[in-house]
């Protein structure tokens, strides 16, 4: 019997060898003699990947880095990013405020491709681009709170896909340390401030991935199943899943106490066109977030219809580029909010 289970074994173990070997050849030769931790390595390379643009912050974790200016994406003094607008039309002024994450951002764009420049000319006022990649809506409703206070905006305008509910369960995303808020007693209070450096990212690495994160086989079965972004990136979390989609409310309610006129926008991110199961998720986060943004007296404006439109004109990769909008993507989102912002009247003529 002894013999017979050592047999068994022995045969799973030559058979995930060679699966290892397989993968390993499908990656390319090289990697048959590079072994290194994948996990380590990636996210290594999520620290490195903002090449200067992203710096610490006390308050809000990671901010743009002022001053910034590389492969068209430039910065202010205050870590906005500049909305370059063609031609030589005044532009009213208090601002348009945009704040959220790297939708509102504008990645994978030029500073004039993004739809909160091309927002600019629309509205005929003045729009200054406050998103900041990688945010979570706490991090969003935080950075809204400093920036009106430094700017003083006719208008906010914050922009969110549905994964930001996750981010705001954490307590560090993409190897950066953030702000995050508990509900106690049906009150925000906020944790992990001031917010402390990052960790090197050897430190983050759990028992299973010191053990298993060399595996090629275990990465490739990880990527297949969609499971690799909770396994390779470094997102620490601390608040229970789900917890997200609470908290929504209560910190549209706290965007809302700044007493400026807003609208919340709801964008989608490229897989939404690729599972039609997690569009559906997203789509019913994102619903309840904009549910919660009416409820706090913003106006608001779901994407989905606008941006599947679009898709179903030019084609996926006409209007998405890896992981956000291309100038397409940008130009329906900017053509929709402003149409948004003149129905309701905001900000207020």
């Amino acid at each position: 019997m002894a013999g017979r289970a050592a047999l068994v074994l022995a045969s799973v173990l030559f058979g995930l060898i060679v699966l290892e070997l397989g993968c390993r050849l499908v990656r390319g030769p090289t990697w048959l003699l590079h072994w290194p931790n994948l996990v380590l390595e990636e996210r290594r390379a999520t620290r490195s990947n903002g090449g200067g643009r992203l710096i610490h912050d006390d308050r809000l974790g990671f901010v743009n880095h002022p001053g910034y200016a590389k492969d068209g994406v430039t910065y202010d003094d205050h870590g906005y990013r500049l909305t370059p607008t063609a031609g030589a039309a005044a532009l009213a002024e208090p601002p348009i405020l945009v704040v959220g994450d790297s939708y509102a951002h504008g990645d994978e764009l030029g500073d004039g491709e993004t739809w909160a420049a091309l927002l600019q000319p629309l509205a005929g006022r003045h729009v200054v681009n406050a998103g900041v990649s990688g945010y979570g809506l706490d991090q969003a409703v935080l950075r809204a709170e400093l920036a009106a206070a430094d700017l003083h905006p006719a208008a906010i305008v914050l922009a969110f896909i549905a994964d930001d509910l996750r981010r705001s369960e954490m307590k560090r995303v993409w190897g950066a340390e953030k702000p995050y808020f508990e509900l106690v007693d049906g009150t925000l209070m906020e944790r992990n401030v001031p917010v402390p450096l990052p960790p090197d990212p050897a430190d983050t690495l759990d028992v299973w991935q010191r053990l298993f994160g060399w595996s090629m086989l275990v990465d490739t079965v990880l990527r297949h199943q969609g499971w690799q972004y909770e396994w390779a990136l470094d997102h620490a979390r601390v608040l229970p899943r789900g917890e997200g989609e609470k908290l929504a409310c209560p910190l549209l309610d706290r965007l809302a106490r700044l007493g400026l006129p807003g609208l919340v926008v709801a964008e989608y991110d490229p897989y939404a066109w690729r599972d039609a199961d997690y569009r559906r998720e997203q789509q019913r986060l994102s619903g309840k977030v904009l549910a919660c943004a009416r409820q706090a007296g913003f106006a608001t404006l779901d994407l989905f219809n606008a941006t599947d439109a679009a898709v179903r004109q030019h084609g996926y990769g006409g209007v998405f580029r890896s992981s956000h909008p291309g100038p397409v993507g940008a130009e329906v989102a900017a053509r929709e909010i402003a149409a948004t912002l003149e129905r309701d009247h905001i900000p207020p003529r």
